[in-house]
């Protein structure tokens, strides 16, 4: 059995959890509040960070099982392993793009907006960091924008984000999208095509288990769970 730690709204953990589902491999989940600096959890992973996979050895059952960390690392492990359904598929040029549009989302969207809303009004109050930035906040908002005309001038051209087919494209995409979201700062009416994609990414089975997450005492608004909002 496979074990990923993880932790509300991270969109890292959230994008294996996907993966996972997607590949129809079985696993448990277990809170990680990486802010405790568990010494069991560092001793996994010493940037003290989720997501961590941990899976039994099949090739030697007396072996420790392996320890996966780091987002990429896992997703790009369990590709190679279960290769169907293939989230990094096509020719060489296929995969670079899902790579450089799951880049785009792990990376510029986390740190332009994520950050600026998600971190920002939920993990401060865990951290103990003080009250939310309004300037964080702002620039969130108007930098969501931009990627969802982002979202809609792909999808305007392509069947998902990266082509044809279903990808770690989107994948990443709705990992991140999906957290904010969950503070109610997606506005979607105002990016109708973006929306029409996203409720596709909710209506698949992989998806149902993310959206059906509560934070205790910070409930997500009324259509974040609902595929046709």
């Amino acid at each position: 059995m496979r074990t990923l730690f993880h932790l509300w709204l991270c969109p890292f953990a959230r994008k294996v959890r996907i993966v996972l589902a997607e590949k129809k491999l079985p696993f448990e989940l277990e809170l990680e509040k990486v802010w405790e600096r568990r010494d069991a959890f560092l001793a996994l992973n010493p940037a003290g960070e989720v997501p961590v996979l941990i899976e039994a050895n099949s090739d030697d059952a007396d072996a420790p099982p392996r320890v996966l960390a780091d987002s990429d690392a896992i997703c790009e492990y369990l590709e190679e392993e279960v290769p169907d359904p293939a989230l990094l598929g096509g020719d060489a040029a296929a995969r670079a793009e899902i790579r450089r549009l799951a880049a785009w989302f792990d990376q510029k969207f986390q740190r332009e907006v994520t950050v600026n809303l998600v971190d920002e009004k939920i993990n401060k109050r865990f951290l103990g960091l003080g009250a939310p930035s309004s300037s964080a906040i702002r620039a969130g908002h108007a930098n969501i924008a931009i990627h969802l005309s982002y979202i809609e001038y792909l999808i305007d051209r392509r069947n998902w984000l990266a082509g044809q087919d279903f990808s770690l494209a989107d994948v990443a995409a709705a990992a991140q999208i999906s957290c904010v979201d969950y503070v109610g700062d997606v506005p979607w009416e105002e990016f109708p095509e973006a929306k029409t994609w996203y409720a596709r990414v909710k209506s698949r089975p992989s998806l149902r288990p993310i959206l059906a997450d509560h934070i205790p005492g910070i409930p997500p608004p009324k259509h974040y769970a609902n595929p046709d909002f």
